[in-house]
């Protein structure tokens, strides 16, 4: 029997008031191994902020004066941030009466302010729960309820679906609304507050963000990273691979409520004394716009926008990229083929997920085999395993392991746990296979995970809310192959007896649907059908389904 140490023993001291979250941290048996010797690599010291490491070290070295934020609407300094991110700190701790530890919900699209609130509860010893505007009133009480937030920053824009949120969330204390003419708005109460703050020196092992994904069954997970985590992403793939500077400019289209987004466009940036674009909202012309405009050198977004983007490159002046990357999903060889035809630039694919904070898996810049998507980055180890966790050989197609100096570890969830992290490595819930050089190639999702457009969705969510409506009886929801989107949602459907099928039907449940969820995750093709397949044992063959198209 293997005996663990007491869990103590296994993290530094936290410096937070509020220890829900160390509380929620799975039993130490569940963790997946951290590479110890990386993290010593990193050199990270036992008492670290992360905000602190990042947004006021570039202070402290001179770059106040640099341009970090821009946006359509204003652009500010790593001075200009700062102070912003002090105030609002000021506000949380000593208008809405913040300690340590307590969990804090940012609501907003991708803007300075959201910015500034980021780094804000980081720095006030908070932990950030950032959420994606498009997220409706039953999915942010799930959210508020899991981590149970006492705090939320929103922007006033977003008002609507946090106000009906709030009778469902019974932790959720006080909200305050930014970008507002309000007396009560954040803004005003910015005002009020110091320049300075007196930052919380957290401990490198203390929690400094939940994050959410979409898992194959039931609502959204939740994962938890530490100060150490933040800037171990900023210090593995930015340095390897983007080789970014202090004249770089960063734009894409990930919410940073996606770790993807968090990492790309707020922390790598700043890490490396960069400047980045954020865009509030996303279309190919005007994300092709905003490379124009800002003279934007680095860009990191999906498939989906590189396809949707490449028709129009013709109309715009990108001789300002350099470095184009890919994530989120999988790149097909044409969608890179026809984005180097048309621009010159190659696009680097990689690979993280929500589990892992981001980046694990990079193409190299020296070396690029188009349709791989790449090596291992350093620090991590990644191979390619079969049901019992043995490795394979190279060509063979099995499961993606993989682990390094952050690992896996849920909230509350030690089921999810010990299904993501076997034997100390974490299981992606990807179909690779490596070949001899150590180049890892994609195939497909190994469970019920539908990635339409860089999104992840979960079917299981989706019927649950399906079944809400009247007129639907059984149904089983899968994702099926798209030339666009990679795939999209598609819903089968066996109607009660009193109902009957049709476009009006199919478009009423799509409806029904868009205002329950996210509408990116409503089902894009419905089908009415007699009966769902079943396999032998009675649950729905979804494979069946899925070959049915």
């Amino acid at each position: 029997m293997t005996v663990y140490p007491p869990f103590s023993t296994m993290l530094d001291p936290s410096a937070f008031v509020d220890d829900f979250a160390r509380r929620g941290l799975p039993s130490p048996e569940l963790w997946p191994v951290i590479d110890q010797a990386a993290l010593a690599r990193l050199g990270y010291p036992k008492q670290t902020n992360a905000a602190v490491e990042v947004l006021d070290r570039a202070v402290a070295q001179g770059l106040g004066s640099r341009p970090c934020i821009r946006s359509a609407k204003a652009t500010w300094t790593y001075a200009e941030l700062l102070e912003k991110a002090n105030r609002i700190a000021g506000v949380l701790v000593n208008e809405m009466g913040l300690v340590s530890g307590n969990r804090v919900l940012l609501r907003s699209a991708n803007n300075p302010m959201l910015a500034a609130c980021w780094y804000a509860v980081l720095k006030a010893g908070g932990i950030a729960v950032t959420t994606m505007p498009l997220l409706r009133s039953r999915e942010l009480a799930q959210i508020c309820n899991k981590t149970e937030a006492q705090f939320a920053l929103c922007d006033a824009r977003l008002a609507d679906e946090l106000e009906a949120t709030l009778p469902l969330c019974q932790n959720l204390r006080q909200v305050r609304y930014f970008n507002s003419d309000s007396v009560v708005s954040l803004d005003r109460l910015m005002n009020n507050q110091p320049d300075v703050f007196n930052n919380i020196l957290t401990s490198h092992d203390d929690v400094a963000l939940i994050a959410f994904t979409s898992g194959t069954t039931g609502p959204a997970k939740a994962t938890v990273h530490f100060h150490r985590d933040v800037l171990a992403i900023c210090d593995c793939y930015p340095a390897e691979i983007l080789r970014s500077g202090a004249d770089d400019v960063f734009t894409g289209t990930a919410p940073l409520g996606f770790t993807y987004g968090l990492g790309s466009l707020l922390l790598f940036p700043m890490r490396r004394g960069s400047s980045t674009v954020l865009l509030e909202q996303s279309s190919p012309e005007i994300l092709l716009q905003a490379v124009q405009d800002f003279r934007v050198t680095i860009l990191l977004i999906g498939p989906t926008m590189y396809r949707g983007m490449a028709v129009y490159t013709d109309r715009f002046d990108l001789s300002s990229l350099h470095t184009c990357c890919s994530a989120g999903e999988h790149l097909p060889l044409a969608v890179y083929e026809e984005w180097l035809r048309r621009t010159g630039v190659r696009i680097l694919d990689f690979m993280g997920s929500t589990e892992m904070l981001h980046a694990f898996i990079g193409v190299p810049r020296d070396d690029i085999r188009p349709g791989s998507t790449g090596t291992a980055l350093p620090g991590y180890q990644v191979m390619v395993v079969d049901e019992a966790m043995n490795p394979l050989p190279p060509g063979q197609i099995g499961r993606l392991a993989v682990r390094g100096p952050i690992g896996c570890r849920y909230l509350n969830d030690p089921i999810r746990q010990k299904n993501y992290v076997v034997n100390g490595w974490n299981l992606s819930g990807d179909a690779f296979h490596a070949d001899e050089d150590g180049y890892f190639w994609y195939h497909s999702r190994t469970d019920d995970m539908i990635v339409s457009s860089g999104y992840n969705i979960s079917g299981q969510e989706i019927e649950e809310v399906l079944l809400e409506h009247p007129s639907v009886g059984e149904c089983a929801v899968v994702g099926v192959p798209h030339p666009d989107r990679g795939h999209i949602v598609k819903a089968f459907i066996v109607l009660r007896k009193d109902a009957n099928g049709g476009d009006e039907l199919s478009r009423a449940i799509q409806d029904f649907v868009k205002e329950a969820i996210a509408p990116y995750k409503y089902p894009r093709a419905v089908e009415f059908i007699d009966e769902l397949p079943k396999t032998q044992t009675g649950k729905v063959n979804r494979a069946a389904l899925r070959a049915r198209g």
